[in-house]
């Protein structure tokens, strides 16, 4: 049994949030440079360049890439050879997030849904954490972190089909919310796309296909081929960077696939902005 200290733990999650607020990840900053080669339109063009400057003043200077700096959504595997001293893991991560979002001067988005007050005095700073935890063998904690922006959030849709409507029906659904979605997102985006499981199976899988590598292969061939044409549908609506108009919307799709019940077909469709700002660390 390995033991890990849980001031190890709040230690690390406060630096990734800190430093993914003003670095964008090397796979982002390279599939916008992409974009801007391939862009055809002189004004997203235009505006793919003002990103990746606003990238580069963020990093060089420590300030955060974007105004909005999200809800803390993680993935943890635990090793089931783990024991944490000191604490709970949920705590440890609650209280890294707070120190991180406090020390790094970045936004407290945290509310009530309907008084709409901040819960930074009462919960506490940008808390609580979304934290998704999956026990695993081994003596490691893995950590997957994003920052989850409203406008993205905002525009995230979940629906169950009938088996019937195959993949041309998940096709035309995902077309649908990202032509509904126009500038809302600030594209250019990733999409991430559930399909299987139930309902809330599927939309936790399109909120995690957003943690891979941008332009990553799928491992099966299947939704490899179905991810590309996905993408090449949404660059057709001439959406372009920040709704201005051009042929680079997305960035990539990225699809989990899941077993599903024989009579249903769920799919649900997650987006992240241009700032995708995720990391990933072993402990």
């Amino acid at each position: 049994m390995r033991e890990i200290a849980y001031e190890d733990i709040v230690k690390h999650v406060r630096d990734i949030i800190m430093y993914s607020a003003t670095h964008l990840p090397e796979d982002a900053l390279n599939a916008l440079k992409e974009a801007y080669e391939n862009e055809k339109s002189p004004v997203s063009k235009e505006v793919l360049k003002q990103l990746l400057e606003n990238a580069e003043i963020a990093s060089s200077e420590s300030r955060p890439l974007c105004q909005d700096t999200g809800l803390a959504v993680f993935f943890v595997k635990l090793g089931a050879d783990v024991k944490i001293v000191g604490g709970l893991l949920k705590d440890a991560i609650n209280e890294g997030t707070e120190q991180g979002y406090k020390d790094g001067y970045l936004r407290a988005s945290t509310c009530t849904p309907f008084s709409r007050e901040n819960l930074k005095d009462t919960v506490g700073y940008n808390l609580p954490a979304i934290i998704h935890l999956d026990i695993v063998e081994g003596d490691k904690i893995e950590i997957e972190y994003a920052a989850k922006g409203g406008g993205s959030e905002n525009v995230s849709r979940a629906r169950v089909f009938p088996p019937a409507a195959g993949k041309e029906g998940v096709i035309e659904f995902v077309k649908e919310c990202i032509s509904d979605a126009g500038p809302n997102p600030c594209p250019p985006i990733t999409v991430g796309v559930g399909i299987g499981g139930t309902f809330e199976k599927a939309a936790i899988s399109s909120k995690h296909a957003l943690f891979r590598d941008i332009g990553s292969k799928n491992d099966d061939p299947e939704m490899a081929e179905l991810e590309e044409v996905i993408k090449t549908e949404i660059n057709k609506l001439g959406i372009g960077s920040m709704g201005m108009g051009g042929t680079e919307t997305a960035l990539a799709v990225h699809i989990e696939a899941n077993p599903c019940h024989i009579a249903s077909l769920p799919v649900s469709v997650n987006v992240q902005c241009h700032s995708s700002r995720h990391t990933h660390i072993t402990i």
